[in-house]
């Protein structure tokens, strides 16, 4: 599964692996693919190098990048208690009783949330920046929209490669204006933050419009036949997420979280801005369903969302509150009915590309 943009960035397979765990990006790496490492679980500064410098023991020498969230508008604020200020009391009694109903616990006193997307704040992202330039990534990606310039523009003068999340092409023709060098086409089959135009017409649809940079297909890919079709497409690569947080290196905060994953169908999931205050594919639970509700106060903007719900997201799952436990995962989770490890998955991801590269030759009459 190889492509010139594979072959650029010295990879056997052209299968690029996000998570956010690093065990997970590590052995993406040693099987042949991609690993990148999402950023948004991590603080700034020295928690995202401890990180990174795991990576960097455990990959082996093989390349690996990093992906960050810096959202194009800003919320006011300089800090996060700054942030947190701007979140209305109704809000946090809304999300109390909310817990109350279904009988969540209080974290232990000290405890703090082990779920907290600061990430999502533009000066965490920065220092994120600042801290992965310290370190041999081959790719930096962000996850909503470009990066400002002279996050690009660092990047480029350490000889580093920037993508960038598309869900349109008039995206992906602005990520291209903006000096990105790799366009992720994510369909609205995609778990996490996602646009509502299906991968198999929006791939060739950002191919075509940012010719000739490299675009990678993401979204309900789990097979290698899949990844066939998306390289059919003009793809230079696949971009595949969810289907990594059912292997055996994935750091779940719970096994009844592992287990409602692996039970869940394609048809399991929704769009809703209950975790980030974007719209984000996962699980559909009455979390979920709860902040879709017209009598309630309805989800707040990015990044107030994530800090609102942080502590209450750790409650549910360190309590494992069976009726709100969620998670972001695409449609593709009704593929993803067994545990295997990282290199089984790559394994099997090659044999079903060759399938179905066998298969079309056989129909082309060159077997």
């Amino acid at each position: 599964m190889e492509t010139e943009l594979s072959r650029r960035l010295g990879v056997e397979h052209a299968i690029f692996g996000f998570t956010p765990f690093p065990a997970v990006a590590a052995a993406i790496s040693r099987a042949g693919g991609f690993g990148v490492l999402g950023a948004v679980r991590y603080g700034a500064g020295d928690e995202l190098a401890r990180g990174l410098d795991w990576m960097e023991a455990h990959t082996g020498g093989r390349p690996y990048g990093l992906d960050v969230v810096m959202p194009a508008k800003k919320v006011g604020g300089v800090s996060e208690a700054d942030v947190e200020a701007m979140i209305p009391d109704g809000h946090r009694t809304w999300v109390e009783d909310l817990l109350a109903k279904y009988g969540v616990p209080e974290l232990a006193e000290g405890d703090r949330a082990g779920w907290r997307i600061t990430g999502w704040m533009e000066e965490v992202a920065r220092s994120q920046v600042d801290v992965a330039l310290q370190y041999p990534i081959r790719l930096l990606a962000n996850a909503l929209g470009s990066p400002p310039a002279d996050v690009v523009e660092r990047a480029h003068a350490r000889g580093i490669l920037v993508a960038a999340l598309a869900g349109s092409a008039r995206h992906a023709r602005h990520h291209q204006e903006a000096g990105i060098d790799i366009v992720v086409a994510q369909g609205y089959e995609a778990g996490g933050h996602t646009g509502e135009i299906a991968t198999m017409v929006l791939t060739p649809e950002i191919v075509r419009a940012v010719d000739p940079l490299p675009v990678l297909a993401a979204g309900g890919i789990g097979s290698g036949e899949q990844v066939a079709a998306g390289l059919a497409l003009g793809a230079q690569g696949i971009w595949l997420g969810s289907v990594w947080l059912t292997t055996t290196e994935a750091e779940l905060p719970s096994r009844a979280l592992t287990e409602k994953l692996l039970a869940a169908g394609s048809g399991d999931t929704v769009r809703s801005r209950a975790l980030t205050g974007k719209p984000a594919r996962q699980l559909r639970t009455e979390w979920t369903d709860a902040w879709e509700d017209p009598a309630g106060p309805g989800p707040l903007p990015m990044p107030l969302q994530g800090l609102l719900v942080a502590d209450a997201v750790s409650r549910i799952q360190k309590y494992e509150t069976p009726e709100l436990l969620g998670s972001p995962v695409g449609q593709i989770v009704g593929r993803m009915d067994e545990e295997r490890s990282v290199a089984d998955v790559l394994d099997d991801l090659t044999r079903g590309f060759e399938r179905a590269i066998t298969r079309l030759n056989r129909i082309a009459g060159r077997e």
